[in-house]
């Protein structure tokens, strides 16, 4: 048995996507459904103080409307509605006369259509005492003190500054911004086989159901999370929404099935989001720019009620051989929502602040920006002095610069000069993300016929995890792959880890393998003696057994038997990148070409060349997928997105696709994709160390620079607009 390194096949899902008979949670078909419509607050910080329901209720279609009045006996905790394990989004709107951001819920009209639950929201008036608020970070009634949250040191950072020929002191600043996946917010809640089944796009039904189990009172048991397709997550989805407790406890009040889409103008104001953010970056260097020492203070917005960690500083030092590093990170209490994860959730802003402070060092110095890079590669991490499990960054660069022709970079910006006059910018940057795993249940059934089904923990966010399962099933038993049924997920087939943090393929994968590994061994001692290279289905059909079922839990490194039992209860539960031996990090490197029209300051990205060090590549057409998508997003980071905040009113202007505004086709040039894909087995038995999350870090910083060198103008603030460059 060899793998099939780098395989291109198709999406395991394409044809059901492509048909239509992928469904989606908003999708799935109940007789007797009702239609929700949330009443968003108009106000951004006050009280409740009465509600008027009567001309909604004449509504035709309208069934009932539901204040705080009807939910107050929900159950909040710090956890309640948290992420990756952690507090935060304590606070659920609905349970008391308070509002504490504007665009939270305070009505639920239920109604038998969607045109009636529309038509009756608008209908609910609501009168308010309103109280000041602050929707900024620098506002005046932004908390006055940041609150210190998280530090991270080695070394004497503060010495080797002072003594360095060569210093660096700039502050780059990054904008909120809004996931906006295709696939709106939507939670569907219906009784089946005597358990209340939730419908979500989520990227964990299991901590979901928990989570809502415990809001509503009710055994994790009788709750059953499903998440049958996600059309983008982002990390977004990974915890319980607003609207998700108020539409189950609409459908247990009810005794029916009822289904809630909210509308993406109400998401900017509920949903999470990349919060602001301020980044000092000190770098010091000796005359031949090695790096003596790295200062990185970061400042980021927060909610006034509950948490969203700042770990900006978590990366940056594991980026370079650093003399010395002191990070510290602060946040500033505001009246919105809170923020939360959005891909690459810290590492972007963080790699847009520190490879720009990079470049600006490689300018002071008058070294080549990617010389730079490579003079200070390193194999051991600075912080913790334990080597990396593998580390390709240094031939990244390289296989990258070859492939963009980065010999035509020059240190005078605007010496490149297309034949239009654009002016030509060649920039460069890197980015690493954290290599992670959790612990799986699979059960894995294969029967004489060749068909194959497997249950195992994780969800489907369009990112290919289908296909990697398919991958090791494929290149271990020889299944056909228009034979599989691959179950994930659902509480109800497995326990489901939560699926983000690029830890998807890499927890996926080596439970797939372990699996398939399994039911070889047990095949072979079936017919005592060692299988053959004949498809595992074959040999299996000569024993005349109907099937062959095998059961196997995963651990991944790092941790032991109990993260099973913390997986079936639906906590999330995850281990990296620091294991026992060594550190985990996935590594890329973009070169990104602009031109600039002069005259009006028009910025085209032309050409970008991204070159991943991910361990293995499950699949080849998933993987460049994954890049792509994710230069797409450095693109729209570098040029594009940004909320718009109101301070009068505390809401986002530009609340849909019509002003939020991200790149289309005509914004994307051509981008070349390449791996290293070496298998890191030391992580693994799948040598898998991640994808989806690193394909963005560094690709806004590449672009950054990239306009430096065309205009000589060094823009410290996201995103560069065209009155920067005039």
């Amino acid at each position: 048995m060899t793998p099939n390194r780098n395989a291109d096949r198709p999406r395991i899902d394409a044809h059901e996507k492509v048909l239509g008979r992928a469904l989606y949670a908003a999708d799935q078909p109940f007789p007797g459904l009702f239609h929700a419509m949330t009443v968003p607050a108009t106000i951004a910080k006050g009280r409740i103080l009465s509600i008027d329901t009567a001309t909604a209720l004449q509504v035709p279609g309208v069934v009932r409307v539901f204040t705080h009045a009807d939910f107050s006996q929900i159950r909040t905790t710090p956890a309640a509605r948290g992420a990756y394990g952690q507090p935060g989004k304590g606070y659920q709107p609905m349970t008391a006369p308070q509002v504490r951001h504007r665009g939270e819920p305070v009505a639920l009209v239920v109604a038998e259509t969607l045109e009636a639950a529309v038509e009756g929201a608008e209908a609910v008036t609501v009168r308010y005492a309103e109280e000041s608020f602050s929707a900024r970070m620098d506002d005046d009634l932004a908390s006055p003190e940041p609150e210190a949250v998280g530090q991270l040191a080695s070394g004497d950072a503060e010495a080797a500054f002072a003594n360095a020929i060569h210093v660096i002191d700039v502050e780059y600043r990054h904008p909120q911004q809004h996931h906006n996946p295709i696939e709106l917010i939507s939670t569907t809640a219906a009784f089946e086989d005597g358990t209340l089944r939730i419908y979500e796009g989520t990227q964990s039904a299991a901590a979901f159901a928990g989570g809502l189990a415990g809001m509503m009172g009710m055994e994790p048991q009788a709750l059953r999370g499903v998440s049958p397709y996600t059309g983008g997550g982002f990390g977004q989805k990974n915890g319980v929404q607003e609207q998700s407790v108020l539409v189950a406890s609409a459908a247990l009040l009810l005794r029916r099935p009822v289904k809630l889409v909210m509308p993406r103008g109400q998401l900017f104001h509920t949903a999470s989001y990349r919060p602001q953010s301020r980044h000092r970056v000190r770098l010091a260097a000796d005359g031949d720019g090695r790096l003596l020492a790295g200062i990185y203070e970061t400042v980021q917005q927060n909610s006034r009620y509950d948490g969203f960690g700042s770990d900006h500083g978590a990366t940056p030092p594991r980026m370079y051989g650093y003399g010395a590093w002191r990070g510290s990170e602060r946040i500033v209490r505001v009246d919105t929502q809170t923020p939360g994860h959005q891909r690459a959730p810290h590492e972007h802003p963080a790699s847009h602040a520190t490879e720009c402070a990079l470049d600006e060092l490689a300018g002071a110095l008058g070294m080549d920006p990617v010389a730079l890079r490579l003079a200070n590669d390193t194999q051991r991490d600075p912080i913790t002095g334990k080597p990396f499990s593998s580390r390709h960054l240094a031939d990244c660069l390289r296989r990258g610069a070859a492939r963009f022709g980065w010999d035509r970079w020059t240190n005078q910006p605007g010496a490149l000069v297309a034949e239009n006059g654009d002016r030509i910018g060649l920039g460069v940057a890197c980015g690493s993300y954290k290599a992670a795993m959790t612990p799986s249940v699979t059960t894995l059934r294969l029967s004489a016929g060749g068909q194959c089904r497997i249950a195992t923990s994780g969800h489907e966010m369009g990112q290919g995890i289908r296909s990697v399962i398919a991958a090791e099933l494929i290149d271990v038993l020889g299944v056909d792959p228009d034979k599989l049924d691959i179950r994930i997920g659902d509480t109800g087939h497995a326990p489901q880890h939560l699926t983000a943090g690029s830890w998807g393929a890499g927890s996926a994968a080596p439970a797939a393998q372990a699996a398939a590994l399994k039911l070889r061994e047990e095949l072979s001692q079936l017919t005592g003696a060692a299988l053959s290279d004949e498809p595992v289905p074959v040999q299996l059909a000569r024993t005349r057994r109907p099937y062959l079922e095998v059961s196997v839990d995963t651990v991944p490194l790092g941790k032991d038997r109990q993260a099973i039992e913390q997986l079936r209860r639906g906590m999330p539960v995850t281990t990296g990148p620091e294991y026992p031996d060594f550190l985990a990090f996935s590594w890329i490197a973009h070169f990104a070409e602009v031109h600039v029209e002069p005259s009006t300051g028009r910025v085209r990205v032309r050409r970008v060349v991204s070159v991943a060090d991910c361990g293995r590549v499950m699949n080849r057409r998933t993987a460049e997928s994954q890049v792509r998508g994710g230069v797409v997003w450095g693109i729209g980071a570098a040029l594009r997105e940004a909320a718009e905040i109101d301070p009068r009113f505390g809401g986002v202007l530009n609340n849909d696709l019509a002003e939020y505004v991200v790149p289309v086709n005509a914004d994307i040039g051509a981008i070349d994709v390449d791996f290293i894909d070496e298998p890191d087995t030391r992580l693994n038995p799948s040598g898998v160390k991640g994808l989806g999350e690193v394909a963005m870090v560094g690709a806004a910083a590449a672009i950054v620079n990239a306009v430096h060198n065309a205009t000589g103008k060094r823009i410290r603030h996201l995103p560069i607009r065209i009155e920067d460059l005039l």
